[in-house]
Formats: C-alpha cells, structure tokens, sequence
C-alpha cells in the first residue's frame, strides 16, 4: 500500500510541475474565435507561444505547427501570404503580439488579415494530436487552407 501511496503523490507532483510550464496564471483568460465571414484573406499568421522552461507537449506543438507550415505552405511563405514564428511570451519585447492575440498559456495561434480585419484563433486541438504526427499534420495542414480561403468555420 506504501508504494501505491507514492506514486500517487509522485504522479500528482509531476503532474504540478508540468502543468506550471503550460501556463501563465498572471493573465486573464481571452476567449476569442474566428467569427464566419467570405472575405478573401491577405495574410495568415500561425504563431506557436510559449514560455522559456517549455514541456514535451509543448516543443511538440511548436515543431510540428513548424513543419506543417514548411512542408505544405512554402510557396505562401516566400511571398508573405503566410507567416510562422515561435514566439516567447515571457519576453517584453513580445508583449505586443501576446496582447494582440490573449495568450495566457502555451498556444498555437492562427490569425487571418482580410478586408473585415483581424480574426484571431487558438487552435487546440492540435494538442491532441501531437503523438501522430502524420495526423497532426493533416489536421493542421486542413485548418490552414480554410483560413487561406476566407473559411472560418
């Protein structure tokens, strides 16, 4: 029983300190989403915040958003249509972009310019998708071509 006992605690302590990576409790929560619109879209931003001490599933995030982007959207990379960063949102120099979107934890954003404005998203799904790799590709690859096309859905 003693050695039940401490793994619980041990799998509660490393639960703690995994979690405290993933998030900034200094920040209000933002809670913002695409709104539907059939705008033709300028530009997209797909943008991986973090914090400086990130967790598995974190890196995980930024480096799968990162080659989805390179492997499916070179050609609107070079011309601007498309831009990707890590950004850390720990950093003051960041602080603009953090406040622009309302990242209060590690996130994967994705923001579209069209002749309505600024549409901002937190994509999490892509969290569940991170241990497949090929999927969490496809899954993302999807998300951005709608984007692409005025589809905000």
């Amino acid at each position: 029983m003693k050695i039940f006992t401490k793994f619980i605690i041990l799998s509660v302590i490393f639960s703690i300190v995994l979690i405290s990576g993933c998030v900034n409790n200094d920040q209000k929560a933002n809670e913002s989403a695409y709104t539907n619109t059939s705008s033709s879209v300028e530009k997209v931003e797909i943008i991986h915040f973090h914090w400086t001490n990130q967790c598995n599933s974190c890196i995980a995030v930024g480096a799968l958003a990162e080659k989805t982007v390179n492997t499916y959207f070179s050609d609107e990379l070079e011309s601007g249509k498309i831009t990707f960063a890590h950004i850390n949102a720990e950093f003051p120099i960041n602080k603009d972009q953090v406040s622009k979107y309302g990242v209060n934890s590690a996130s994967l954003w994705i923001g579209a310019y069209d002749e309505n404005g600024f549409h901002k998203e937190m994509n999490a799904n892509v969290w569940y998708k991170i241990n497949n790799e090929t999927d969490y590709m496809n899954y993302l690859k999807g998300i951005i071509e709608k984007r692409l096309v005025g589809d905000f859905s």
